[in-house]
């Protein structure tokens, strides 16, 4: 048994907090490291044979006290999902809707798990009344070696009845049951009359298990859960963004070898001083440029740490999309993400003490605590008072003590570590010179032109990128909150390498037009210029949860708002790094080709 699920609420409770029926003994998973979100699996009462078919077997009998009536009932209205697990492989229902005649129905598509119940208007009711699923009827699909004479399970499928079974006498063991009776054949899924949930009301919970050969191997058996839907919508996404990619390309080509060209070509022909100072543009802070900017010892943090988390991402893409990591293995990506985020500390460190060995400043080692401790003790705190609240609501989603405080050991044992490591290494390199020379009084920066303000062009450098990947964001969220499988990870990647591209691109296109207006204070507008587009993000996400969510809970309001917040911050010092790094090589490349007396 999963726990049950759902998306009206987002917290997570066990099975057995509802009064099911429970086997002898129950045994749980071992809870480790990367059960962060609450997959604690829990043995079942139902009790399968190998391909050997099964019909109206009796779990158990209950009897319904007021308070057990009630908690069946708000499960209902939150509309929770019962999950289950059989070989790895995630219970599912498939929808179907009738064709040309009832008998005929088309398959459309899996939902995962099955509804607790429901609540309908029956018998004459105005207010509704609520039924519960207690007969499942399950599937189970197996592909055969012909050659071993073996079977592998392939497949695992339910369909859920409330029926309200009827018996002869008192209830014992042996009680035949007239409404589900194994031996006359007779199904239960044609009962007119279905099992309510109310106090004093007794609750007879029965199953029946089919067995089907499949032509599906077992290589290929998760195949049918992680059929991608909207393909074309994705693919139409992916073109637009490449069409921006495109664009912003063509004007930094543009930039790059006409522009850019004619200038130094002309600035490096001048030959008197009073030509010189006739000339405008980026060429005139060439002696200013290259000024370390105010907090340079915060940007030094920030872009480690952008450095950390930009490699543990692609490292994890990449190693999805070479099928190292399976949909199978649920807590695969979060323990490849931990062990990444904990491997690229060495160049965390090693990026932040080679950009403050360049700014000239002596307090290595503080910037390299603040790196190994800023933006992860930010999360471990959000994190920890989003764990409180998902406690107070008695959720099996809460991650335990001992796990967070495994997680700090991790963090200060490892991680930390690693970052001094290579915060060492970084500074013992020779600093990195500045292509020219810069002055000991900085220049006056002229009155900017309207559309250069620092505020209106760092949200328009945030646009782009995010209208480059926000149609694959929509899938993102809607497999995270939704509980929706994720499959289509290689259009991930290609939004993700995407994300990148334009970052960069947007970044260099601003960063050429404010050296132009001799505006030389470009290192934290380049970071500030991508980074922007976790705002966007973040209000995308208030978006979609006011249009497609139906969250109505206060505390699951809060977990997710927190939780986007979250991921937006994890956004920004990713984007807001690529951009820094891209302005950064570009400003070296340009300067470094201009002949300065």
């Amino acid at each position: 048994m999963d726990e049950l699920t759902s998306t009206k609420t987002q917290i997570l409770h066990s099975y057995y907090s509802l009064p099911y029926c429970k086997p002898n003994k129950i045994v749980g998973s071992a809870e480790n490291l990367v059960e962060v979100h609450g997959d604690r699996f829990d043995t079942s009462p139902y009790v399968f044979k190998m391909r050997e078919p099964q019909m109206c077997n009796v779990v158990c009998r209950v009897v319904l006290d007021a308070k057990t009536a009630k908690e069946f009932k708000e499960k209902m209205d939150d509309e929770y999902r019962v999950n289950m697990i059989l070989d790895d492989l995630p219970l599912v229902h498939p929808i179907h809707f009738p064709i040309h005649r009832p008998d005929q129905e088309l398959f459309i598509a899996y939902e995962h798990g099955f509804p607790v119940g429901l609540k309908a208007l029956y018998d004459g009711s105005t207010d509704g009344k609520y039924f519960i699923y207690n007969h499942l009827a399950f599937t189970v699909k197996f592909h055969e070696d012909l050659q071993t004479d073996t079977a592998r399970i392939v497949g695992f499928e339910v369909k859920p009845f409330s029926v309200k079974h009827v018996y002869e006498g008192e209830w014992s063991d042996k009680t035949r049951l007239t409404t589900c009776d194994p031996h006359t054949k007779q199904a239960d899924a044609y009962s007119e009359s279905p099992q309510e949930v109310e106090d004093n009301k007794e609750i007879i919970f029965t199953y029946d298990v089919e067995f089907q050969e499949s032509n599906l191997k077992w290589a290929s058996r998760w195949d049918t859960y992680l059929v991608m839907a909207d393909v074309q919508h994705r693919w139409f996404s992916i073109f637009i963004s490449f069409l921006i990619v495109l664009f912003l390309s063509g004007i930094v080509a543009m930039i790059m070898l006409r522009t850019l060209c004619h200038d130094i070509s002309k600035y490096n022909q001048l030959e008197t001083q009073e030509e010189a100072q006739e000339e405008t543009g980026w060429k005139l802070v060439h002696a200013d440029v290259f000024r370390p900017p105010r907090n340079s010892d915060l940007l030094c943090v920030y872009v480690g740490t952008g450095v950390q988390f930009f490699g543990m991402v692609l490292a994890t893409m990449m190693f999805t999309v070479l099928g190292f990591l399976s949909p199978s293995n649920r807590d695969g990506s979060t323990k490849a993400m931990l062990m990444l985020w904990v491997f690229m500390g060495l160049f965390a460190g090693y990026s932040s003490a080679r950009i403050c060995k360049m700014f000239k400043g002596k307090e290595w080692k503080k910037v390299t605590l603040k790196t190994a401790l800023m933006f992860p003790g930010t999360i471990f705190a959000l994190f920890s008072i989003l764990n409180a609240l998902i406690s107070g609501e008695k959720s099996s989603g809460t991650v335990s003590f001992g796990t967070m405080f495994a997680l700090v050991v991790l963090w200060l044992g490892a991680s930390v570590p690693l970052v001094f490591v290579g915060a060492y290494v970084g500074f013992k390199k020779p600093a990195l010179e500045d292509p020219v020379k810069t002055n000991k009084t900085s220049r006056p920066i002229p009155k900017q032109p309207w559309y250069m303000n620092p505020v209106l062009s760092i949200l328009l450098g945030g646009m782009l990128p995010f209208g480059a990947v926000f149609i694959e964001l929509f899938f993102t969220l809607t497999a995270v909150w939704m509980h929706h499988v994720y499959a289509t990870f290689s259009f991930l990647f290609i939004a993700f390498l995407i994300l990148i591209i334009t970052c960069a691109e947007i970044t260099i296109v601003l960063c050429y037009f404010q050296l132009c207006s001799e505006d030389y204070n470009w290192w934290w507008r380049s970071y500030l210029t991508s980074g922007s587009s976790a705002l966007y993000l973040f209000l995308y996400a208030t978006f979609y949860f006011l249009v497609k969510l139906r969250i109505t809970k206060p505390v699951a309001c809060v977990l997710y708002f927190g939780y986007m917040l979250i991921a937006s911050y994890g956004f920004f010092v990713l984007t807001g790094t690529v951009g820094f790094c891209a302005c950064f090589w570009f400003t070296r490349l340009i300067y470094s080709s201009l002949k300065v007396d």
